[in-house]
């Protein structure tokens, strides 16, 4: 009976342990409408540590009217691994990462400044190593949690980076509110892009999704025209993905100048379940990417700030369901 209680004890602090691992720092908002759940910047504890997205503003989950909108869409997971995260994330390129020598510092903004290895070009799945991740400070409210990055590089970049996501209040809508304040001696020239892992109602990549713009659009790539089709201002499917096999293209043509193109929908239709994403900025260059289980249009934003000045810039997500007749 002893030896019975001493493994039972074993057992419990062996669970216990990997609910501990598996906690990270997080928080809930809710607007009575939505909810949704965020993972916090966090160096030691945090889901993210990866060097490619945006620290602030991972979207693990998010519900409106029993639907489900982001998810674990990837089989491993590591804290490090550039692409486990979830939500509408972003990445912003780097900042002078060619002119870097091996083994000196580059920028990349919510992230931190990190260190060349070698002479290889730039590749968002490498792991660099952070020489200094910033000052993060978070508030948390029970329908918005504000995130802010301060960082000062010694080859002059110097920026105060402020990211709101907001749930509207009386509305099933999400917003990101950004404010990039260029408080160094170098003008900042980036750009960013929503990665937008979507997974509604865990629909695979197929039939089953669709994609909807506001423009004339075509598009050449890796499964396009077999796969995948723009037809009368939406990207169709016409098989499910198989597991491992993705289409891509590296920019879906007919966009203008104009943020009225930054008006896109993408939906289950079998569900019924949709989002529909604006901005009030012109999309620099719109990518698509998708496996078997998310599909994600990656609309890019083009930013200079010069020195003392600051952009802002604000992507907005109105979430529906079609009721079918």
């Amino acid at each position: 009976m002893k030896k019975k209680f001493i493994f039972l004890g074993l057992v419990i602090s062996l669970c216990s342990a990997v609910f501990k691992v598996a906690e990270f720092p997080e928080a809930d908002i809710t607007n009575g409408i939505i909810k949704a759940k965020l993972y916090l910047p966090d160096v030691t504890n945090g889901y993210y540590q990866g060097t490619r997205f945006d620290w602030g503003g991972v979207i693990p989950s998010l519900e409106y009217k029993g639907h489900t909108y982001f998810g674990k869409w990837f089989d491993n997971y590591d804290p490090k691994i550039h692409d486990a995260i979830c939500g509408p994330v972003e990445e912003f390129t780097p900042l002078d990462y060619m002119d870097a020598k091996p083994g000196s510092e580059f920028v990349k903004i919510g992230v931190g400044i990190l260190k060349k290895a070698d002479e290889e070009p730039y590749s968002f799945s490498r792991n660099y190593e952070i020489v200094d991740n910033g000052k993060w400070t978070v508030k948390r409210r029970n329908d918005v949690v504000e995130f802010k990055q301060e960082l000062a590089d010694k080859s002059g970049y110097a920026y105060i980076y402020l990211k709101t996501v907001r749930l509207t209040k009386g509305k099933p809508e999400l917003v990101l509110e950004h404010i990039l304040k260029n408080v160094g001696k170098k003008a900042i020239s980036t750009s960013v892009y929503n990665h937008n892992f979507f997974m509604i109602d865990g629909e695979p990549t197929g039939p089953g999704i669709k994609t909807t713009f506001t423009f004339d659009a075509s598009a050449e790539g890796k499964g396009f025209g077999t796969i995948v089709n723009i037809d009368n201002r939406s990207l169709r499917y016409t098989r499910t993905l198989e597991k491992k096999e993705n289409v891509f293209t590296a920019g879906i043509q007919g966009l203008t100048q104009s943020p009225k193109d930054y008006d896109l929908k993408i939906e289950n239709i079998k569900t019924g379940a949709g989002v529909r994403i604006t901005s009030d900025q012109p999309i620099e260059k719109l990518v698509y990417w998708a496996c078997s289980t998310t599909a994600c249009p990656e609309p890019y934003i083009k930013l200079n700030v010069d020195p003392g000045k600051e952009v802002r810039w604000t992507i907005n997500y109105e979430f529906f369901e079609k009721v079918k007749k």
